[in-house]
């Protein structure tokens, strides 16, 4: 909301100062604020409350900015019979149950998953078996684990395998 009201601002800033370079006449609103910035001193007590207010909503959408919220959490579906509790799985925990999913899969010596919000990134060494095979064994099983897992955004799946070397 904050961004949306800034950007009308800024947009109707840019449009006064593009009708002034264009020859236009200034807008009567930015005269005003023009003049009232220039008569008033510095200390009046309206300016310095007006500049204490920007300060705080400055230093609150910095500190909304910079903490990390839910990130690290993904939303679980909820039963149907109800819409008011709210479930969440961090997201280790589900990289960890994915990659037990995966390592069940014949053929896989070795994976690493990493979950994010809408993405899940499996790397894998293949130590037997053709690379073919495995990559449709290793999509359908995290698939059929991401359905288990209920989550209300299913992720994409993005695999990377590799022959296993020594």
């Amino acid at each position: 909301m904050v961004a949306l009201v800034a950007f009308c601002a800024i947009g109707a800033l840019l449009y006064d100062v593009i009708a002034v370079r264009a020859g236009h006449r200034s807008g009567a609103w930015r005269t005003r604020i023009a003049e009232e910035m220039t008569t008033r001193p510095v200390d009046d007590p309206w300016l310095l409350a007006t500049g204490a207010v920007a300060v705080l909503l400055g230093l609150w959408l910095l500190i909304l900015a910079l903490t990390p919220g839910l990130r690290r959490l993904l939303p679980l579906r909820a039963p149907e019979e109800s819409t008011e509790i709210g479930a969440w799985l961090d997201r280790k925990g589900a990289a960890m149950v994915l990659r037990d999913a995966a390592m069940r899969v014949p053929g896989v010596s070795h994976a690493r998953l990493r979950v994010r919000r809408r993405r899940v990134i499996a790397r894998a060494e293949v130590g037997f078996r053709d690379t073919a095979v495995v990559r449709n064994d290793l999509t359908q099983a995290l698939q059929e684990q991401c359905r288990q897992l209920a989550l209300v955004h299913t992720p994409r799946l993005t695999i990377r395998l590799r022959h296993h070397t020594r």
